[in-house]
């Protein structure tokens, strides 16, 4: 069976051969550890890296992403200005272009295709990342950019002018908000027109502890939104796949009525056993794994007993369970071999 048909199985509870498990390893560690042991981890796992074929040097600094590159301030199509302090790390925006609500007026959003003007990078990415898929696959992967709504808005006027304009209903808002799903609405068009069968929606709306906004103001600023760029992709037959950092559980039951198929949400900010109760048999649980506790500061044994426990609660012969773990600096390579080692031997648990 093919990785994207075990997938599939996985999210439809159709018997996946197993448990779906993905490794993704950031740029930074490219320059954080020594190059020859990540490699000879990569290829002692080939379930994680399959058809892995190993550069003979590091990432170079030209590959970064262009707001992942240290000491460089980066403006992207949208005007925002972005900072970062270590290479292969995204960074944070620094200058926000309509800070002041008198920019609004003059605001234009950057051109999508099939408009006058230069096609913009980020959907040159998204358009590649298609394209790469064979036409026979069972999956055609599409969606919209990480922080395509909430993050977008942020990254517009700031996140604390942002929270002000939602306690004020500033009606300048409501224009912003129509500008950004617009812009939205056209991308997840165009990946539909190519044929997407996948679309995702990633973005960021928790903090370690609660929300960054609140329910209510979900509910107003954002579900609407939500619901209108999931509908013709779900209209369409797309598996609908969202994404969120952070504890998300007091909004997590209106960003699933949006049509969500696929939830990925992190293990222990939310906690295993509420995940468990919410989700398990329900919907695909897509498991971000920890990356701030555990597989930091714990005994490879530790890791193993997480991903262990995590498989057991979440997962059933049935399917429904998907596993995803991103490697940042300051994790021991001892642990980051547990890890890899526990994803490889737990995928067939119910196999």
């Amino acid at each position: 069976m093919s990785r994207d048909a075990n997938i599939l199985k996985a999210v439809r509870f159709e018997r996946p051969d197993a448990i779906p498990m993905v490794f993704h390893i950031n740029d930074a560690c490219r320059h954080s550890y020594p190059q020859g042991a990540l490699q000879e981890l990569m290829a002692e796992h080939p379930l994680l890296f399959p058809g892995l074929t190993s550069p003979s040097d590091p990432v170079p600094p030209s590959s970064y992403l262009p707001n992942a590159r240290k000491g460089e301030r980066y403006t992207d199509p949208w005007g925002c200005v972005w900072k970062t302090t270590e290479d292969g790390i995204v960074g944070v925006v620094v200058e926000h272009p309509l800070a002041d609500w008198a920019a609004l007026d003059a605001y234009e959003p950057p051109p999508l295709p099939g408009d006058d003007g230069d096609v913009t990078p980020q959907w040159d990415v998204l358009a590649s990342q298609i394209a790469a898929d064979s036409p026979a696959a069972p999956l055609i992967r599409g969606g919209l950019p990480h922080g395509h709504t909430f993050l977008r808005l942020c990254d517009l006027r700031g996140y604390q002018n942002l929270l002000f304009d939602m306690v004020d209903d500033d009606p300048r808002l409501h224009v912003l908000i129509e500008m950004v799903e617009n812009h939205n609405r056209a991308l997840i068009q165009h990946d539909l027109r190519r044929g997407a069968t996948w679309m995702a929606y990633p973005e960021d709306l928790g903090m370690q502890v609660g929300p960054m906004l609140s329910p209510e103001q979900f509910r107003t600023y954002l579900k609407p939104s939500y619901e209108r760029l999931m509908r013709p992709a779900r209209e369409a037959g797309c598996i609908v796949h969202m994404h969120s950092d952070g504890d998300i559980r007091a909004l997590v039951d209106d960003m699933v009525e949006s049509g969500v198929e696929v939830v990925n949400l992190q293990d222990v900010v939310n906690g295993i056993d509420w995940i468990a109760a919410r989700f398990a048999g329900k919907i695909c649980i897509d498991l971000d794994i920890d990356r701030q506790s555990v597989t930091v500061n714990g005994s490879p044994t530790d890791i193993d007993n997480l991903i262990r426990e995590e498989v057991e609660k979440l997962g059933s012969k049935e399917g429904g369970l998907m596993m995803i773990y991103g490697l940042y600096p300051g994790v021991p390579l001892a642990n980051v071999k547990a890890l890899m080692d526990a994803m490889e031997r737990y995928a067939g648990y119910y196999a």
